[in-house]
């Protein structure tokens, strides 16, 4: 007899929320702060990483790691792996980027069927199925990605001009960066449809799962407005690849993410066989791992749930491992049972999170690994 599930008990969020379709046709955690997070442990080491799209698990190959396994419960996910993978092995930097999406053509079709013999099978069945979104370009593939277009074309318009935002985008010092903030930037308008745009009911229908939210306390469009002067202000905005692609819909030459620069397409070209990907849940991808990119996965769990998935990979931990983590809205760090097996690094994280374009976050964990 078939039992019923324990109503005490969380399902994991496989279970809660759909993974049929592209969330993020792009990874909007910044991976030179990822690289800096894991670089001690990652030279000739085993690293375990959250897929999402793959610019990170793609970035992460820079950092000359042994092996780089890129985990998902998602398929859709993988497949943006596993595409991203096939056009760097065989597309010539122009029309790696072309085909991404990252710079206008029109033959991207022409160009999925040079690539698609080299996918995997379910890549290849599920690219198949969705030419409409080759068209557009992989790096917009997803539901957030459409969720922050909507944003630049529908909610800015609103409140800035372009000129405006053309303004905001050109090289400043920080001085300057505050006063153009304080002066033209930040008015009513922008507090009060950004509040409401990136608050909880919009962002969890358009942009995220409404299940991503389920362990989330307190006003979220307030919260990330507050971040968002990190982009806005204290970090320089013309080379954020982040802000710059929000406000404008595409990346800038000087603003590209880690996995798409020039200096390093060859290196990652060279390391793609070094990049497996595997479908299911984080914690349980075989073998041992030197480090850990772990997006912000604790989010989306309660505090059992998240006692027992990060036991289990410190079970797979080696001494001295890195594990890196991001808190959006939800308080995640190491579980207090767990506490005698690492050690937070916290000044670092802070460190980290200061430099870390990619707004969004409240907090950057960074826990390594105590030997036995």
């Amino acid at each position: 007899m078939r039992m019923a599930p324990d109503p005490g008990i969380e399902r994991p969020i496989q279970e809660r929320a759909s993974f049929g379709e592209i969330r993020y046709g792009s990874v909007w955690e910044d991976a030179d702060v990822l690289c800096r997070g894991l670089e001690p442990s990652a030279p000739g080491g085993r690293l375990l990483s959250v897929a999402s799209a793959g610019d990170n698990a793609l970035a992460l190959l820079t950092l000359d790691p042994r092996e780089v396994v890129a985990v998902d419960v998602s398929r859709a996910q993988l497949a943006c792996v596993a595409i991203r993978i096939a056009a760097f092995r065989f597309l010539e930097d122009g029309k790696l980027l072309g085909f991404l999406g990252v710079e206008p053509t029109e033959d991207r079709l022409e160009q999925y069927h040079r690539l698609r013999g080299e996918l995997p099978d379910f890549a290849r069945a599920f690219w198949d199925d969705r030419p409409e979104v080759l068209e557009r370009g992989v790096v917009h593939a997803g539901r957030f990605e459409a969720y922050l277009d909507l944003f630049r074309t529908r909610v800015l318009p609103l409140i800035h001009p372009r000129s405006r935002v053309e303004a905001l985008l050109q090289p400043r010092e920080r001085e300057e960066r505050e006063r153009f903030h304080r002066e033209q930037w930040d008015t009513l308008r922008w507090r009060l449809l950004f509040r409401i745009f990136f608050g909880r009911w919009v962002m969890g229908r358009l942009g995220r799962d409404p299940e991503f939210f389920r362990h989330v306390e307190g006003p979220v469009g307030e919260a990330i407005r507050r971040r968002s002067l990190r982009g806005l202000v204290e970090l320089p905005t013309h080379t954020n690849p982040y802000l710059v692609r929000i406000l404008t819909g595409r990346y800038g030459p000087e603003a590209l993410p880690r996995y798409l620069r020039p200096e390093n397409r060859s290196v990652i070209r060279s390391r793609l066989d070094r990049l497996t990907l595997h479908h299911g849940p984080v914690e349980q991808a075989p073998g041992s791992f030197d480090g850990f990119n772990l997006s912000d996965v604790f989010e989306y769990m309660g505090p059992e749930q998240h006692r027992g998935i990060y036991g289990a990979l410190l079970d797979r931990a080696q001494p001295e491992a890195r594990l890196v983590y991001w808190n959006m809205m939800v308080p995640r760090a190491c579980p207090i049972a767990l506490r005698s097996r690492v050690e937070p690094r916290v000044e670092e994280a802070a460190a980290l999170l200061a430099q870390d374009r990619a707004f969004f976050y409240e907090a950057l964990r960074l826990d390594v690994v105590r030997a036995p």
